[in-house]
């Protein structure tokens, strides 16, 4: 009996054994391998990434100071005080002369914007542009030179799930910080924090403050600008999102070039996902691809022979796995060429080819209302093909469309939305900004207003 248990622990020890001989451990052989580090790639690195502090003034009003009786007792001035808010976040210089690229987060709303460079030195900045739908915003420094150390874009479609990356940014304000980890996922386009819903994943820690720092790879090239994390405590839990540079370089670019505004590729087609049930009808083995809904007439996709109940499942040999993520491939393509759209319909494989070319923006008409009404702070704009791309609206959408809300405005405490469409006012019909604009400049007690947001109609009384 003695024996078998001894013949019985030499097995199972000869099992635990073999796979820890798999793993090839040796002892370094060179006093160089024990120096293994990211220093060299960091020190190469870390000079082009920066900090980037932002200030607002705002109206911290206080309504016991409406009481005269509570500001003499506590010898406090009277009137709303002025209350200074910061934000602090991180940027990547992207050219010589002073050009950073950071989040629209960062810097929204900001009255004063300053970048510290990584050897202290601190710089006023300007917002040359910010793209709301990417999230991205591009500043320049004022006052500045001299040529500055700048990282050069990675091929962000060469990714792959395992790679090791960097993360650089200024967590929590403690100053600039360095974390490591490997690209968790690809293509996230579920994340829900711009339009363009298509992320690189990784559990580099990123926390607060981090928000548009560079995600960089092996070569020090920058694959991705860090945006958000998932977190139920506020700190990293390991889920981090950095926006792909693919579409860094396409803000970047843009700005160079003097644009205020990117100009991107349009489809002019609305589509749909495809749903298991849809999946099952068209007779799929999985449901992946892009439905087409609709075709704006006289558009690229109807040009192009696209038509309704088409499936899109590859652009320029690129897999499209759903609709989030043909837009940002489509928005990531250069104007002025052509790409090839992988399509299947009725059952057969075909391809189109589609033009890369700018949404029609005539007669945009875009003002921002003042006054008395409930309107004051709203800027509004006609529904052109590209306000209708830029908002996610049905191309064939009728009316005025609030397109920006100030801060602590009149139409802000009303509860007016970004998207929403004003249909009329006071019973009548309003089919442009100029009817808008008249009609808030009139002195109504009552004001009765036909909007439509997320496609529902909503009547709403307010008094005047």
């Amino acid at each position: 009996m003695t024996l078998i248990r001894f013949l019985a622990a030499l097995c199972v020890s000869a099992l635990i054994a073999t796979p820890l001989a798999a793993q090839d451990r040796r002892v370094p052989s060179s006093p160089a391998e024990l120096r293994l580090s990211y220093a060299p790639i960091v020190q190469r690195v870390q000079p082009a990434v920066v900090n980037v502090y932002a200030a607002k003034v705002v109206q911290n009003h206080n309504p016991f100071l409406d009481d005269p009786i509570f500001r003499r007792f506590f010898g406090i001035p009277g009137g709303p005080q002025e209350q200074m808010q910061r934000s602090l976040g991180s940027g990547v210089m992207v050219d010589p002369s002073g050009l950073v690229v950071t989040n629209v987060h960062v810097i929204e709303g900001a009255d004063q914007v300053k970048v510290s460079l990584s050897d202290k030195r601190e710089f006023e900045a300007e917002i040359v542009l910010k793209d709301s739908r990417s999230d991205l915003a591009v500043l320049r420094l004022k006052d500045s030179h001299e040529k500055f150390p700048t990282l050069d874009f990675a091929n962000s479609d060469e990714l792959m799930v395992g790679d090791v990356v960097l993360a650089i940014g200024n967590p929590f304000g403690v100053g600039q910080t360095v974390t490591h980890g490997i690209v968790s996922a690809l293509a996230r386009t579920q994340v829900g924090i711009t339009d363009y819903q298509f992320f690189i994943q990784t559990d580099a820690a990123i926390n607060p403050g981090n928000s548009g720092g560079a995600l960089v790879d092996m070569s020090g090239h920058l694959v991705g600008i860090n945006t958000a994390i998932y977190s139920r405590s506020g700190g990293s839990q390991g889920i981090g999102f950095a926006i792909p540079s693919n579409m860094v370089r396409v803000v970047v670019a843009s700005a160079k070039n003097g644009g205020k505004a990117v100009k991107r590729p349009w489809l002019g087609a609305r589509l749909q996902a495809v749903t298991p049930d849809i999946a099952d009808s068209l007779g799929l083995k999985t449901p992946s691809g892009a439905l087409v809904a609709s075709i704006v007439p006289n558009s690229p996709a109807a040009r192009a022979g696209l038509k309704s109940s088409d499936l899109i499942t590859a652009i320029d040999g690129q897999t499209v796995e759903d609709p989030n993520a043909f837009d940002y491939r489509f928005a990531t393509r250069p104007l002025g060429g052509t790409a090839q759209i992988d399509v299947v319909r009725a059952g057969r494989p075909t391809k189109l080819t589609v033009a890369l070319e700018t949404a029609p923006d005539t007669d945009r008409n875009e003002i921002t209302l003042s006054g008395r009404s409930p309107f004051s702070g709203a800027t509004i704009a006609n529904i052109s093909p590209a306000v209708a791309d830029e908002l996610h609206l049905d191309a064939d959408t009728e009316g005025v469309v609030v397109t920006n809300i100030a801060e602590d405005s009149a139409a802000a405490n009303v509860g007016f939305q970004k998207g929403d469409i004003i249909m009329a006012v006071n019973n009548r019909k309003i089919a442009r900004t100029s009817d808008l604009d008249k009609a808030a400049r009139e002195q109504a007690r009552l004001w009765r207003i036909t909007l439509v947001r997320g496609g529902q109609q909503i009547n709403v009384t307010l008094g005047g």
